[in-house]
C-alpha cells in the first residue's frame, strides 16, 4: 500500500493534494504495492476527506482533535506514522511544501526509511523506489534511490499533473492516534494569512517575478497588474525581499520557495544561481531584461531585451485585450 499525505485548508483540498495523489498512484504502479490510502490531518480534515477522488484510492484516513488543532510537526508526524502502520505502507508520499519538508524527514527517520526530497519523477529500480530530482540549481538531474523496502518521498509542486476532482469519492474513516504530549515541543500559536487574493506561489500555474531591475518598490504595481491579468502569483528575488520591497513569502530561490509553474516571467531579474535554483524547472520561462548579456537569458525559452517599465504596461494591455 502507498500512503498519500494530503493537505487541506478550510476543509478543502489544496492543489498539491491532487498532485500527490497522482504521484502516489504512479508509485503504486511502479512497486505493485496494492493500492493507495490517503491521509488528512488537522482542523477540517474530515470535511476535506469527503472530497478525495476514489479512482485508485482505497480509503481516506483523517485525524482531528485537540492534538491537531494547532500545527505541531511532532504530532503530525505521529499521525502519519500511525496511518503508515495501519495501511502497511510500503512508501509514503508528501508534497514538497513547507508542511512536507517539515514532516517528511521526521517520518523517514522514525521508519529508518530512504528519503527522496523535491522529486519530479518516481519509478521502481531493483525493487525499490527511485526518483529523479533537479540538483545544482537545475543544471543536472540526479537519480536517487531509497535503500531498503520502505521509502518516503516529497514531490515538487506542479511536477505531477493534478488528478481531476470528480466522483465517486473514496470512503473516509477516522484514524485513532495517541499523541505523546511530551514529544510535542513546538506548536503554531497564530497563523496570519495574506489577503491579496492571488494564487499561492508554490501552487500557481503562472508566476510573475520581479527583481532589482524594476528600480524601486512602487514599480511592482506594474508587475501586480500583469499578474492579475494572467491570474498569476507574484514572486520576487532575494535582493528585493532583503531590501524590504516585497514580503518574504514571495521569495523564489534557494533560500525561498521552489516553483515549477507552466509559465514563469522573470522581469528585471539578472539570473543569479540562487534564484535559478528555485525556478529552473518551470516548463516555459520568459525573461524581460534590458541587459542582453544577463544570465537569465541562458535558461529562458523566450527573451525580451528592453526596459521592463515600458514593456509591462503594453504586455498587460495585450493580455487583457486577448482575454476580452
Amino acid at each position: 500500500m502507498i500512503l498519500a499525505v494530503l493537505e487541506a485548508q478550510d476543509g478543502a483540498l489544496k492543489k498539491i493534494s491532487y498532485e500527490v495523489l497522482t504521484a502516489a498512484k504512479k508509485t503504486d504502479e511502479a512497486l505493485s504495492a496494492g493500492g493507495v490510502t490517503a491521509l488528512l490531518i488537522g482542523p477540517g480534515a474530515q470535511q476535506a476527506a469527503q472530497s478525495v477522488p476514489g479512482n485508485g484510492v482505497q480509503q481516506v484516513l483523517y485525524a482531528e482533535g485537540d492534538a491537531f488543532a494547532a500545527y505541531a510537526p511532532q504530532a503530525y508526524a505521529q499521525a502519519v506514522l500511525a496511518a503508515a502502520q495501519a495501511a502497511s505502507a510500503q512508501a509514503v508520499v508528501f508534497g514538497a511544501t513547507a508542511f512536507g519538508r517539515d514532516v517528511a524527514p521526521r517520518v523517514a527517520a522514525a521508519r529508518s526509511a530512504g528519503l527522496l526530497m523535491d522529486v519530479t519523477e518516481l519509478f521502481a529500480k531493483d525493487g525499490s523506489l527511485a526518483a529523479r530530482r533537479p540538483v545544482y540549481a537545475g543544471k543536472a538531474i540526479a537519480v536517487v534511490q531509497a535503500v531498503g523496502q520502505t521509502a518516503v518521498a516529497a514531490v515538487r509542486p506542479n511536477a505531477f499533473a493534478a488528478q481531476a476532482a470528480e466522483e465517486p469519492f473514496a470512503p473516509a474513516k477516522a484514524l485513532g492516534v495517541d499523541v505523546d504530549p511530551v514529544s510535542v515541543r513546538a506548536k503554531v500559536r497564530e497563523v496570519r494569512r495574506e489577503s491579496a487574493g492571488r494564487a499561492e506561489l508554490s501552487e500557481a500555474d503562472v508566476v510573475v517575478s520581479g527583481g532589482r531591475g524594476l528600480k524601486e518598490p512602487e514599480n511592482f504595481t506594474l508587475l501586480e497588474e500583469l499578474a492579475d491579468a494572467l491570474g498569476a502569483a507574484v514572486g520576487a528575488t532575494r535582493a528585493v525581499v532583503d531590501a524590504g520591497w516585497r514580503p518574504h513569502h514571495e521569495q523564489v530561490g534557494q533560500t525561498g520557495k521552489t516553483v515549477s509553474p507552466g509559465l514563469y516571467f522573470a522581469v528585471g531579474i539578472s539570473g543569479a544561481v540562487q534564484h535559478i535554483a528555485g525556478m529552473s524547472s518551470s516548463r516555459t520561462i520568459v525573461a524581460i531584461n534590458r541587459d542582453a548579456e544577463a544570465p537569465i537569458f541562458k535558461i529562458a525559452d523566450y527573451g525580451v531585451v528592453g526596459d521592463a517599465l515600458e514593456i509591462l504596461p503594453q504586455l498587460t494591455q495585450e493580455v487583457r485585450r486577448i482575454k476580452g
